[in-house]
C-alpha cells in the first residue's frame, strides 16, 4: 500500500475494515495521522516527562493540547505572538486541541453556566474567566491547532436523565455556534462532540443533530467519567451506526489498553488519555505482559527488563530492579523511563491493531493480546 502524503486539505480515507474495526488515514497539511490512532496528551504544551522528538519517534502522528490550561498559562494571545503551539513546543505534526469544557467542569471553582457560555475561576490563581463557544474557537485558532473541538457541557455519570438531556441540548446549540465561528479553514477541521450520558435515545438524538451540521469529524464525549466499561461500550454501539462512515470517530479520554481494543472493535478511530503518562509518573508500567507496579517489593532484585523484545530502550535496557529503585527513591529518571515505556507500548499496540485490521485478523489479535495479559497476571500472582 502506498503511504498517504500530506495534503492541503483535511481528508479521511478508510483503507481496510474487519467487522466494525477499520484502519485508514487522516491527511492534513502538517502530516498524516494513521488510524486507529492514540494521541499522547500534551495538556500544557508538553507531554509530561517526554521530549517532543521522543514522542514522534515512538510513532505518534498527532498530540493533544488543552484550551483550558493554555488559555490560563501562558495565554492564547501570548501563544499567538510566540508563533503558535507547534513552534512553541517544537512539534511539527498535527495537534488536536480539546475545547476546555471538561476541565472547566472538573477543575475550576465557582463555575457558573448559562446559555451564552460559562464563567469560572482559574484553579491556578482564582482569577475569573469567561468561555463562550466563540471564544473557545478563537482561542484554539490563536493556538494554531489543526483539529479543534466544539465547546460542550460534560456531565459526570451517574446523573439524572433530565440533567443529561439539558446538557446535551445546550451542547448542540453550542456546536452550531462553534461551527459558525470556525467557518471554513482549509486544511483544518472542527469536530462535534456527541453527548447524552448513558441514555441511548439522547445519544442518538445528539449524533443525528451533529451530523446535520456536516462537520469534518465526530467525537463521543461524556464517557470515561466514572461509568463502568460496559456502559461506555454500549454507548459506542448506540452511536456508531448514526455517524458517517467516511468521517473519523474520536472517543475522548479513553483509556486502558483493553478499552482501546474493545472500542476499535466497535468502530472508533481516535483516542487520547492521560493514563500512560500519569501511570508512568506513579510507578506503573504498561507492557505486553500486562501492568507492572514497580513500587512492589517483589521487583527489588529482579534483573529482567520490562520487555526484552521491545524496541523502546526504557523497556528493553533497564532492569526492573533499577526501575523499582528509581520509583521508590522518587527519582525523576524513573518517571521519565516509565512514561517512555508506557507511550511506546501504547503506540506498539496501535501499530499492531492497524496491521491486524489490514490482515483481517483483528479479533484474533485482540484475543491473543488479552490472553497474554491474563497469563502474565496469573504468573505474577503465582510468584512466577
Amino acid at each position: 500500500m502506498t503511504e498517504p502524503q500530506a495534503t492541503p486539505d483535511f481528508r479521511f480515507h478508510v483503507h481496510a475494515t474487519d467487522g466494525h474495526a477499520r484502519t485508514g488515514a487522516i491527511t492534513m497539511p502538517r502530516g498524516v495521522v494513521r488510524t486507529p490512532a492514540f494521541m499522547p496528551v500534551g495538556t500544557a504544551a508538553t507531554v509530561k516527562a517526554m521530549y517532543a522528538d521522543q514522542v514522534r519517534d515512538l510513532g505518534a502522528d498527532i498530540v493533544l493540547g488543552n484550551t483550558y490550561h493554555l488559555m490560563l498559562r501562558p495565554g492564547a494571545e501570548r501563544m499567538a505572538r510566540l508563533g503558535g503551539l507547534h513552534r512553541f513546543m517544537r512539534w511539527e505534526g498535527p495537534i488536536l486541541t480539546d475545547s476546555g469544557g471538561f476541565q472547566v467542569m472538573s477543575l475550576s471553582a465557582l463555575r457558573k453556566l448559562d446559555e451564552d457560555g460559562v464563567t469560572f475561576r482559574s484553579h491556578i490563581d482564582g482569577t475569573s474567566h469567561r468561555m463562550s463557544p466563540e471564544r473557545s474557537i478563537e482561542i484554539q485558532g490563536l493556538l494554531g491547532s489543526d483539529i479543534q473541538m466544539q465547546l460542550d457541557e460534560c456531565v459526570r455519570l451517574p446523573a439524572p436523565p433530565e440533567a443529561i438531556e439539558k446538557a446535551m441540548r445546550l451542547s448542540l446549540r453550542w456546536a452550531e455556534r462553534c461551527r459558525a465561528a470556525f467557518g471554513e479553514q482549509p486544511g483544518k477541521a472542527m469536530f462535534g462532540i456527541v453527548q447524552g450520558g448513558d441514555v441511548p435515545e439522547l445519544r442518538v438524538a445528539s449524533a443525528r443533530a451533529l451530523v446535520d451540521l456536516d462537520l469534518k469529524g465526530y467525537a463521543i464525549g461524556g464517557l470515561a467519567v466514572g461509568e463502568p466499561q460496559a456502559v461506555m461500550l454500549a454507548m459506542i454501539e448506540t452511536v456508531e451506526p448514526h455517524l458517517p462512515a467516511h468521517k473519523p470517530r474520536y472517543l475522548m479520554g479513553v483509556g486502558t489498553p483493553d478499552d482501546l481494543l474493545r472500542s476499535v472493535e466497535r468502530g472508533v478511530d481516535m483516542f487520547d488519555c492521560v493514563m500512560p503518562t500519569r501511570a508512568g509518573r506513579h510507578g506503573l508500567a504498561y507492557t505486553r505482559h500486562g501492568r507492572i507496579n514497580l513500587r512492589n517489593a517483589r521487583h527489588a532484585e529482579d534483573t529482567r527488563p520490562l520487555d526484552e523484545t521491545s524496541a523502546c530502550p526504557a523497556a528493553r535496557d533497564y532492569s526492573r530492579a533499577y526501575l523499582h529503585h528509581l520509583v521508590r527513591s522518587d527519582e525523576i529518571l524513573g518517571m521519565m523511563l516509565l512514561t517512555w515505556n508506557n507511550l511506546a507500548y501504547y503506540q506498539e499496540l496501535m501499530a499492531g491493531i492497524r496491521a491486524a485490521i489490514r490482515e483481517g485478523r483483528f479479533l484474533a489479535f485482540a484475543e491473543e493480546t488479552r490472553a497474554g495479559w491474563e497469563r502474565a497476571e496469573a504468573a505474577a500472582k503465582a510468584g512466577g
